[in-house]
């Protein structure tokens, strides 16, 4: 009698403490996403590398009302494939690698980290991303996802898009390109994102993956040869979290093409108070 009594006594001490555990804790609740455009328009101010001949064209066909009666709009557009926020393809710097219509989707919608480096990088033109940039993150968030998208805030993107402040000089032409000074990517901190976290893609608010006085583009090489796309010209970086982002980057489906202009999105979970169980 004595075991049982002791027994049942145990037992009720365990769903007590067990009750009042569970008072505590509380449940999280993930409210509907914020969708964040992360794509700057085409239009008559997109930037295109400084020797593109021509820029975004937009022709109008036809706008107005027809002869039934009702209003009809249609316009023609021609543009280079990198420009605006747009995509690099590996095939951009590797040969025989994906073209942009074999990009797997999957590489191009997946988990997101965000590494603002606006703070050195402002200071310095020529900045490019460090390895220690990437361990500084991971030492206050984490290891950074295996196959994760790694985005890179530069503070760039307040410039854009004008034209002098984003690449360094307001000139057009061959003669533009020695002058060309903005942060970009250092060709370590690309390996070791290759080696190390094994990412999707890469993506950053300047005109390229490379910083603006490089002449053998070291990034761009590592970054296509190993078959992974890179974003650049990517708008509002400094409205993502550093971590719980979600991206869709959706480019223009061009058959055989070394790029394409892209719509970015991204989705940041908003969690709600927690209410107790």
């Amino acid at each position: 009698m004595k075991k049982n009594y002791a027994l049942f006594l145990w037992v009720g001490c365990i769903l007590c403490l067990s009750s009042c555990l569970r008072k505590e804790e509380k449940v999280i609740v993930l409210g509907e996403p914020d969708w964040i455009d992360l794509t700057y328009p085409f239009d008559s101010t997109t930037l295109y590398w400084p020797n593109n001949p021509l820029g975004f064209v937009h022709k109008t066909e036809a706008a107005g009302t027809t002869p039934g009666g009702y209003f009809y709009s249609s316009y023609s557009v021609c543009a280079p494939e990198h420009g605006g926020t747009h995509v690099d393809a590996p095939i951009h710097f590797a040969e025989n690698k994906w073209t942009i219509d074999e990009v797997p989707l999957d590489h191009l919608i997946g988990d997101a980290i965000l590494v603002d480096v606006s703070e050195k990088a402002l200071k310095d033109r020529d900045y490019q991303i460090t390895i220690q940039d990437l361990e500084a993150w991971e030492k206050k968030n984490g290891a950074i996802p295996q196959h994760a998208i790694v985005l890179f805030r530069t503070g760039y993107g307040a410039f854009y898009p004008n034209r002098e402040k984003y690449f360094g000089t307001s000139i057009k032409g061959l003669e533009a390109i020695p002058l060309l000074h903005f942060p970009g990517i250092g060709p370590d901190c690309a390996q070791w994102l290759v080696d190390k976290r094994e990412i999707k893609a890469v993506g950053l608010d300047t005109p390229s993956m490379d910083y603006g006085q490089s002449k053998e583009f070291k990034t761009h090489r590592i970054i296509c040869g190993n078959n992974i796309c890179g974003f650049e010209n990517v708008a509002n970086l400094d409205r993502l979290p550093a971590k719980g982002v979600r991206v869709i980057a959706l480019p223009m489906k061009i058959g055989e093409g070394s790029g394409a202009p892209l719509r970015i999105i991204a989705s940041v979970m908003k969690e709600l108070p927690g209410i107790p169980e």
